[in-house]
């Protein structure tokens, strides 16, 4: 969502200008059509990126921002998804699942090529499989243990099969990893991969192709790419691209205002004022998939009023949300009612929605008989037992200061809660995964899973060693799940999830808080640029092959 500054002043003598514009279009034809401006090939665009080059391999690119920034236009996978994650066709031409949903059959574009013009191929599909299962690859243990289940085999140089143990509807999401070559590879053993010269002077089959690394003062200043001449798809208008590497958010828009710059790949917080302030750069927000909650122990007896769902109600109507996107994450947020993310073609905007409304939530309280005791205090109690618990939180100055908001906000209708801040790896690794808490304030990162799999986090079979840390335990819902994750048939996987949501809206196993969002400064010379969700931050170039510097004359059908 594109931020707009312009007083309405300017808003309306922009609009006049172009008014007279169209009307001289109009009534000024030449031979029979009026004069367009159309995109046309060139240019040169340089972004300001956050980090430093560390590897330009997709097999070593998963912890580095950076870097996946470029590998983003050098290489591509067998499927890309849309901004409602919906799969689309990449270097694969075309792909069938068999009827039972366990074997996926994908064939190469056959035009699919590598930069220095040898063909993509089934073996370079297969190697690099084999290579992000290996030691040397930086892949989670979780993507590299279900690579160790599926089956790859090939039927021939364009044409290969995965057979997978169980139908599973998401196991397209693991099909958009960057294909590396297996002739410039297979040479290295898997141990060496990090010292590859290849890591500097790679070769991918994306839309544009490595040109050379800018080295400043010794260090590694930034990469330049050039149009590849040979790519499958449609090829883009610029020309050429210059990343630039800058330490912070800050530096960069520095170097944006020094007209270093086009681009600054990420506008945080600190920044975002400032950023607003510059006349022509314009900020595009979208959608992190990351989500807040409060996550309620439903299975632990200490806080046995927790599994009342009307208390969970209540405590959900007794947050004021907007106030702290507003007051603590200064807008980068929006408001999320759902565990499915907003955007997804699985989110159903029809679930319920939970405004503020601390009336409401005292009603609800004492509906449910919890009053506040005649001997004084302000927190509601029913046979002696007081809605009181502890919370623990992550300890950075953030999310620290969400917890203290909703100390504050639920005392003001009666319940009382203590806060306990941990260690984000503490929190996740010992206590969630034991158990041992109450309520947990905690952000659940979804990226690159484009396939919203609500499973792992709400199924029932989770909520004992898995990651349904509320242990929710729902059979109606999970039986959802389950449907939903076995069958190809999104029309019939919408209307699963839908019912899902409007479960967890009643029910409220966890409270949602917000949805993050991503900011991205572009200057207004550069044109076409659409930002979509994001499924991870460089999913903002998703669309960059339409971008566009330049622009030429064109004649368009008119009426004399």
């Amino acid at each position: 969502m594109k931020q707009l500054r312009w007083q309405i002043l300017v808003v309306l003598l922009t609009l006049s200008i172009v008014g007279v514009l169209l009307y001289t279009q109009q009534s000024s034809p030449v031979a029979g059509g009026i004069i367009l401006q159309e995109p046309e090939q060139g240019g040169v665009y340089t972004e300001a990126l956050i980090g430093s080059l560390g590897r330009l391999n997709p097999l070593l690119d998963w912890n580095n921002t950076a870097d996946r920034d470029v590998d983003r236009l050098l290489f591509s996978g067998l499927v890309r998804f849309d901004e409602r994650g919906m799969p689309h066709a990449d270097l694969a031409d075309s792909w069938g699942v068999s009827q039972d949903g366990t074997i996926y059959n994908f064939t190469i574009r056959p035009n699919a090529v590598w930069h220095d013009g040898t063909p993509v191929t089934s073996d370079d599909v297969i190697f690099t499989i084999e290579m992000m299962k290996s030691a040397g690859s930086l892949y989670p243990q979780d993507i590299k243990d279900l690579w160790g289940r599926v089956e790859v085999t090939r039927l021939n140089d364009k044409n290969l099969k995965f057979t997978l143990p169980e139908p599973f509807v998401p196991f397209l999401d693991y099909l958009t990893f960057g294909v590396v070559p297996k002739r410039l590879l297979e040479s290295v053993p898997p141990d060496q991969m990090a010292n590859a010269e290849f890591n500097i002077k790679p070769v991918g089959s994306g839309p544009y192709k490595f040109d050379q690394l800018i080295v400043e003062n010794g260090q590694i200043a930034g990469v330049v790419l050039t149009l590849s001449d040979n790519y499958y798809g449609a090829s883009p208008f610029i020309e050429q691209v210059v990343f630039r590497y800058y330490p912070t958010s800050a530096a960069a828009l520095a170097a944006y205002q020094q007209g270093e710059v086009f681009a600054v790949a990420q506008v945080t917080k600190d920044i975002l004022n400032e950023a607003l302030e510059e006349p022509n750069l314009s900020l595009y927000s979208s959608r992190l998939p990351q989500m807040g909650f409060v996550l309620l122990n439903l299975n632990n007896p200490e806080v046995a009023f927790l599994q009342d769902a009307n208390i969970r109600r209540a405590l959900m109507l007794g947050l004021n949300r907007p106030v702290i996107i507003n007051s603590i994450l200064q807008g980068q947020a929006f408001v999320s009612d759902s565990p499915i993310l907003p955007g997804s073609w699985a989110y159903f905007d029809g679930a319920e929605k939970f405004e503020y409304d601390p009336d409401a939530a005292i009603s609800i309280l004492k509906s449910e008989g919890y009053i506040i005791p005649s001997t004084g205090g302000d927190v509601r109690a029913k046979d002696g037992v007081s809605l009181a618990f502890t919370m623990i939180h992550p300890d950075d100055p953030v999310h620290t200061q969400i917890a203290q908001a909703i100390q504050s906000q639920w005392m003001k209708i009666g319940v009382r809660v203590e806060l306990q801040p941990q260690p984000y790896d503490q929190l996740v690794l010992t206590t969630l995964a034991s158990r041992a808490f109450q309520s947990a304030l905690v952000d659940l990162n979804l990226s690159r899973t484009p396939d919203p799999d609500p499973y792992p986090f709400w199924h029932q079979a989770e909520a004992v060693g898995g990651q349904n840390y509320s242990g929710w335990d729902n059979r109606t819902a999970s039986e959802y799940l389950e449907q939903a994750r076995i069958t190809a048939d999104y029309s019939l996987r919408t209307r699963l999830y839908r019912n899902f949501q409007v479960i967890f809206a009643k029910e409220l196993p966890a409270l949602p808080l917000y949805v993050p969002v991503y900011s991205y400064g572009v200057d207004a010379q550069v044109q076409g640029v659409q930002i979509g969700p994001l499924y991870e931050p460089s999913d903002r170039l998703n669309t960059f092959t339409r971008w566009y510097l330049l622009t030429r004359r064109a004649l368009g059908q008119g009426t004399p």
